[in-house]
């Protein structure tokens, strides 16, 4: 998903707060934290339980972290949603020349590091030409603000880690799959390795989504009992072909509308349950009323808090 600038981010942040968004297979249970209660709504609260009422909130995900407060797709960004109270967190990973998956959204360096600087000679700075080692020598905080100077890029084992120490969930974008071949099973495999394939994991912290949905299907097909979401707006007669293969349709706040809504919610997706829709980025409160209005389960947003505060 594309998100604005730093510039752009922070002055709706300083406009109208912040938030985020995501839904997993069972949103009503826990992480289990001893000391915090869950709403349903990746919205972490003291004590709390979900009430009874007409409708559930939606689900709010920090997308890319709580990134209108902090450079995207960084640990700094995974803290900071943690810090405002959001379970949920949304990233990117892609691989790096070498082959090891780093967290990052544009398909180049350039406009979230310093690699011009760093590498002048490289250009175009595709993140799939520049190793791991070359790209943990890169600032990808400066560009959002000073205080965030020296920021690295982290690979997906050290988000993994973050978000495990934070108690955290994670809705994982594969990103740009056609440029990356072997990039779910080495995803699976990471994911594997760093215990994120137990019941607990598996049954309430982990959705693995992209836009290409050839990706999601091999997602599918090696690991059937993981969540998975397809990133679009499937015409409503497409939608059954995709609940063969997915769990969520996860697309744009501006392509959707309540008979939409209404559709997905009619087909059962790959686990036998009612497909959900997260929706993608929403960072004012007047379209997060709107959206949740439509019947939306999860809002995806650069400004967790602002979402938090028109539909929680």
């Amino acid at each position: 998903m594309y998100a604005r600038t730093a510039t752009a981010a922070v002055a709706a942040a300083a406009l109208m707060g912040a938030g985020a968004l995501l839904m997993s297979t069972t949103d009503t249970q826990t992480t289990g934290r001893a000391t915090a209660g869950h709403t349903g709504t990746g919205i972490r609260t003291v004590g709390a339980r979900t009430t009874d009422m007409k409708r559930a909130a939606p689900v709010v995900l920090a997308h890319r972290g709580a990134s209108a407060y902090a450079p995207e797709n960084t640990l700094a960004a995974v803290d900071k949603a943690d810090a405002l109270g959001f379970d949920w967190v949304e990233n990117d990973v892609q691989f790096t020349k070498d082959g090891v998956l780093v967290v990052v959204h544009d398909t180049d360096l350039k406009r979230t590091t310093d690699v011009e600087e760093v590498f002048p000679e490289r250009a175009p700075w595709a993140v799939k030409d520049f190793t791991a080692t070359e790209i943990a020598r890169l600032d990808a905080g400066s560009w959002f603000g000073p205080q965030f100077a020296g920021t690295r890029v982290p690979t997906l084992k050290q988000y993994l880690d973050r978000i495990e120490r934070n108690h955290q969930k994670l809705l994982l974008e594969i990103k740009s799959p056609e440029l990356y071949p072997g990039i779910e099973k080495e995803t699976l495999r990471v994911l594997r390795q760093n215990g994120w394939f137990d019941r607990d994991h598996v049954k309430n912290r982990l959705v693995i989504q992209s836009f290409g949905a050839d990706s999601v299907k091999k997602v599918h097909q090696r690991r059937p009992d993981v969540t998975t979401g397809f990133l679009g707006t499937p015409a409503v007669a497409d939608l059954a072909s995709y609940a063969a293969f997915t769990d969520q349709i996860n697309p744009s706040y501006t392509s959707i509308s309540a008979d939409y809504v209404k559709a997905v919610h009619a087909l059962k997706g790959a686990h036998g349950r009612k497909l959900r829709v997260n929706t993608w980025t929403v960072n004012d409160a007047a379209n997060a009323t709107t959206v949740a209005g439509f019947g939306v389960d999860g809002i995806i947003t650069n400004a967790p808090d602002v979402v938090r505060g028109a539909t929680g």
